[in-house]
């Protein structure tokens, strides 16, 4: 064993101290992505959308999901060269205006402006908690650490969302997220203060990685990655076009369950509640979703995972009080807490560590782009027919078929062992 390779050791109880502050940081992200969920769709119309524009409604998201999608492979890419560290502090900066543009907002198209912003911030610091998390973890502990970092994540989501609707009715929706999420970038850049860079800890697993394959016996360039990820190898296009299936599921929580909610009559604090309740089931039971699929496998909790956000879905769309639209957000937060971690340590369990973090960069690119390919899709069904049910059925279809696609188009990820020829 080489001096960096005794240095930098794998593992996350030898790593816990660094380990816990990407922890820290994923949840401050997890906050300010979190804080727009109940509020903004809810009172759309405070900001000069139309009753049943959905498609405006949705732009929302379709400006974030673009720019998000984008950056996430930017971020991989750049990360690999400046390091995980310096790309985390630029997704920090980049949040610093989306408090303010909500906050100054005379229509809604600042507050698309204002998305763009938390499309850079998501897309650079969210990319590089996950990122770091695995470079520090061990081989056999990937699911784990992207168990914990999302788990983290969306715990904070749904904290944000619950705590900002209450804000909101007590202070008014502007000064509720101004505040929130000043105090949030703040906290979150003092603290990164004390995270160190990960790249040391990739360069000594190289060190000791024996290339198995041609796709680990040298480290192509970033266009022949995104390539191989997307389009040439089964593996990957399966784990990436499930990566945008449920993010067009995400979508239509996000930009159009709570105008759903609301149209039925339901308060905003009440809307807080079926939103958080799906992320924080989605987010505490990443907690062992992601270390079950290191002990059984990534394909049984992925499919499994999709065919429960499916039902979730479904029922939510065929109930009409709360008493059903409860168990349905918590079926589908745990239908993504099986899916959504294991669909990227899928990835990570066919990727070479020096390049890691342009093919993660790839599939959260692919993955990211789901709220945009969603916020379309889903915005011009609603618009198109003048409710949301429809956009939740074609939601409830598109989930399934992705899943049957993974169950029957694929290997066990952690078996197979792509090539880039």
């Amino acid at each position: 064993m080489n001096l960096a390779a005794q240095v930098y050791r794998r593992g996350i109880r030898l790593n816990q101290g660094q380990f816990a502050l990407q922890a820290v940081q994923v949840f401050f992200v997890g906050l300010v992505i979190g804080m727009e969920r109940a509020v903004l769709p809810a009172l759309s119309t405070d900001f000069g959308v139309r009753s049943h524009a959905f498609f405006f409604l949705a732009s929302f998201v379709l400006s974030f999901g673009l720019v998000k999608g984008v950056l996430n492979f930017v971020a991989g890419t750049l990360s690999d060269r400046v390091g995980r560290k310096r790309v985390l502090l630029m997704g920090w900066l980049a949040a610093l205006p989306i408090p303010v543009l909500i906050y100054l907002a005379p229509n809604w198209w600042w507050i698309i402006a204002a998305n763009i912003f938390l499309g850079i911030n998501q897309g650079f610091s969210w990319t590089m908690t996950v990122t770091s998390q695995i470079d520090l973890a061990g081989s056999d502990q990937r699911g784990l650490a992207v168990g914990i970092n999302e788990a983290t994540g969306y715990v904070a989501v749904g904290i944000a969302g619950l705590a900002c609707a209450y804000l909101a009715q007590a202070f008014g929706p502007r000064t509720a997220l101004l505040g929130f999420g000043l105090v949030t970038i703040a906290m979150a850049l003092i603290l990164l203060i004390g995270v160190r860079d990960t790249l040391p800890w990739v360069r000594a697993e190289h060190a000791q990685t024996k290339p198995t394959s041609t796709i680990g016996a040298a480290t192509p360039g970033w266009g022949a990655i995104f390539m191989v990820v997307s389009f040439r190898d089964p593996q990957y296009r399966a784990l990436c076009q499930g990566g945008v299936a449920n993010k067009i599921a995400d979508t239509l929580v996000w930009a159009l369950f709570p105008v759903f909610f609301a149209a039925h009559g339901m308060k905003l604090a009440e809307i807080g509640w079926i939103t958080g309740l799906y992320a924080m089931v989605w987010g505490f039971s990443q907690l062992w979703t992601g270390h079950l699929a290191d002990r059984i496998g990534r394909k049984p909790p992925i499919v499994t995972g999709f065919s429960l956000l499916a039902a979730g879905i479904a029922l939510t769309a065929i109930g009409t009080a709360p008493i059903v639209w409860f168990p349905a957000a918590a079926i589908m937060g745990f239908g993504m807490a099986l899916l959504y971690p294991n669909l990227i340590a899928a990835m990570s369990d066919l990727t070479p560590p020096l390049w890691r973090g342009k093919a993660l960069g790839t599939y959260r690119y692919w993955r990211d782009t789901g709220y945009a390919i969603g916020a379309i899709l889903l915005g011009l069904v609603a618009q198109f027919s003048g409710a949301v049910r429809p956009a939740m059925g074609l939601t409830a279809v598109l989930v399934a078929l992705s899943g049957f696609w993974i169950a029957f188009g694929t290997k066990e990820p952690k078996q197979a062992a792509p090539h880039l020829e």
